[in-house]
């Protein structure tokens, strides 16, 4: 598709906010929208750990007073050394795995039938989440303990599979765990703080001679748009979760894959295999 570059950062940007705290897969969506806007390649993966850093400002944004209260009674409260050492436990199996797989990961596993084919097998999932009978034993995220932040931990290690998704793996592997809607949400959140912080200052390092000044609008562009995007959708998310549950997003799951492949199939759209 050819559009101007700032264009097709906007549009990324947008994606990339809507879809990063939804469990329905941003990594999914913005290399299936890469894909659409042919715009791939090594610079398009850097602008892509770009402007997830920026949706993740967002939610540090969003919860700054919480964060804040962390930060400053850490040495003196229980509840906040506990929150801190969860968040910790929590991040460790996907920066261990991430470390010593992710490349292979990326080269194998990063094209549009897998990410296809995971969007369909984690709609299901989601439903029989939420079709299973729901036994709550943490209410919110402060009465967790270190053993249900490493389960969850290992839950999120799983969206190092494109399609996935880091927010579906987190939040639904916390209802499986005996978190509440509420508690394994929230702890989404804020799990994704560490996790893509270090994702992406490992990413800028890794990457760091395919930057140049003339790349300051493009990301400028794309990560105001995951900013402003993510800020709204972390609002209306706990808004929603306190009526509904997830069976919504688990069946735009399983349409959303089936439509990559009966497009591909059917010679709609070429979708690239690597």
């Amino acid at each position: 598709m050819d559009l101007p570059i700032l264009f097709k950062a906007l549009i990324l940007g947008l994606v990339e906010g809507i879809t990063e705290f939804l469990p329905v897969s941003s990594t999914g969506h913005l290399i299936l929208t890469g894909q659409l806007l042919d715009f791939t390649g090594d610079k398009a993966q850097v602008f892509e750990v770009a402007i997830q850093l920026a949706a993740i400002f967002a939610v540090v944004w969003e919860y700054r007073a919480r964060l804040g209260h962390v930060i400053v009674s850490m040495t003196r409260e229980p509840v906040s050394q506990r929150f801190a050492l969860n968040l910790f436990v929590a991040f460790l199996p996907a920066a261990v795995l991430g470390l010593l797989f992710l490349k292979q990961i990326k080269f194998y596993l990063f094209n549009p039938f897998v990410v296809a084919s995971t969007f369909i097998a984690g709609g299901l999932m989601i439903l029989w989440a939420e079709r299973r009978k729901h036994v709550v034993r943490v209410q919110v995220v402060e009465e967790m303990r270190w053993q249900d932040a490493l389960k969850v931990g290992f839950a999120q290690a799983l969206a190092m599979i494109p399609g996935t998704s880091r927010s579906g793996a987190t939040i639904i592997g916390g209802l499986f765990f005996g978190l509440s809607r509420k508690a394994a949400t929230e702890f989404s959140f804020f799990l994704a703080i560490p996790t893509m912080f270090a994702a992406t200052l490992y990413d800028f390092y890794k990457h760091r001679a395919l930057f140049s000044a003339d790349d300051l609008g493009l990301f400028a562009v794309g990560g105001a748009a995951a900013f402003v995007s993510a800020f709204l959708v972390v609002r209306a998310l706990i808004r929603f979760i306190s009526r509904h549950d997830f069976t919504l997003f688990a069946w735009y799951r399983i349409a959303f894959g089936v439509a990559v492949l009966a497009t591909h199939y059917l010679g709609l759209i070429h979708w690239a295999a690597d």
